[in-house]
């Protein structure tokens, strides 16, 4: 279980030490935000109808019930380390432990690229320069790999290896700590090779950052500027707001399209149910005929 720690003042400033960093930055950021309602409501006191109320004025004010859930997972938390601590009884913790959360109702259909969309957004920077290079690059793991923006930003070359003829990402950790391996298009291949031969990159993580004067500026690259980088691509295309887990969901829904199996896409996204699949259908990973195989996609010359 994550350590969540208010500090003695009780301002909004909030630590957290968990498992994940996006864990990390979405628990600080409810928990500052439900500091700062506590303090501006008069300080009421951390219990039950407390949270109560708290809970109800983000529902009066719009928050899906995800957002809303996850805010209330926090509160529990800080509440039961609090009991531990001394600080609150342990009856008001448990109390706090009993709100209700928000059914979901339905299921988000998410957001993704036609074919057409995610082949305009591959070709969208310009590889003349070393950035372009860099990004055309990264588009081009994002919807050929299906990764996730953290799995991106922390990818190596050590992990860009050949197994049965062709290029794969091997034992790439994700989420919950979950190792995969995951299938790579030849175009994929050919844009991650044509930016680290231009950036000179011989080891270490692929994605760095590029300074203004069109230098290799550091040792890496955040999973922020990764999500600026699609949204700013995007922008200029006028596709919407795009998020890298949209591309992810884009990789999914071409290769599902192209007649890729569901247990194949199941396994190169390494979704949480895939270890249960994988027992069930008795399935193995198909490195000739992967999901990445099927998207219809290339590099322009």
């Amino acid at each position: 279980m994550p350590l969540l720690v208010a500090d003695k003042r009780g301002a909004a400033e909030t630590k957290i030490i968990a498992d994940s960093t996006h864990t990390r930055r979405a628990y600080a950021r409810a928990l500052n935000d439900f500091l700062t309602w506590y303090h501006a409501s008069g300080a009421p006191g951390l219990d039950k109808a407390t949270v109560q109320r708290y809970t109800a004025e983000l529902r009066a004010n719009g928050y899906s019930a995800s957002s809303l859930n996850q805010r209330l997972c926090a509160i529990r938390k800080l509440a039961r380390e609090a009991a531990d601590n001394g600080a609150i009884p342990e009856a008001v913790a448990n109390g706090i432990a009993r709100v209700k959360g928000v059914r979901a109702e339905g299921t988000r259909a998410g957001n993704w690229l036609t074919r057409d969309q995610a082949q305009r957004l591959l070709d969208a920077p310009n590889a003349r320069t070393l950035k372009g290079l860099r990004d055309r690059a990264l588009l081009a793991v994002l919807i050929g790999c299906g990764l996730r923006r953290q799995e991106t930003a922390m990818l190596t070359l050590a992990h860009i290896q050949e197994r049965e003829g062709r290029a794969v990402l091997v034992d790439l950790v994700g989420k919950r700590n979950k190792v995969r391996s995951i299938p790579m298009p030849s175009w994929t291949k050919a844009a991650l090779d044509q930016w680290t031969r231009a950036a000179n990159i011989k080891g270490g993580r692929v994605f760095r950052s590029v300074n203004k004067a069109g230098q290799v500026g550091g040792d890496s690259l955040t999973a922020q500027a990764i999500r600026d980088a699609v949204r700013r691509y995007a922008d200029a295309l006028g596709l919407g707001e795009i998020a890298p887990h949209d591309l992810r969901r884009t990789f999914a829904k071409l290769a599902h399209k192209g007649g890729s199996g569901l247990d194949q896409i199941q396994l190169s996204l390494g979704h949480a149910s895939i270890k249960t699949t994988e027992r069930y259908l008795g399935v193995a990973q198909n490195l000739h005929d992967a999901p990445c195989d099927r998207l219809g996609l290339r590099l322009t010359a």
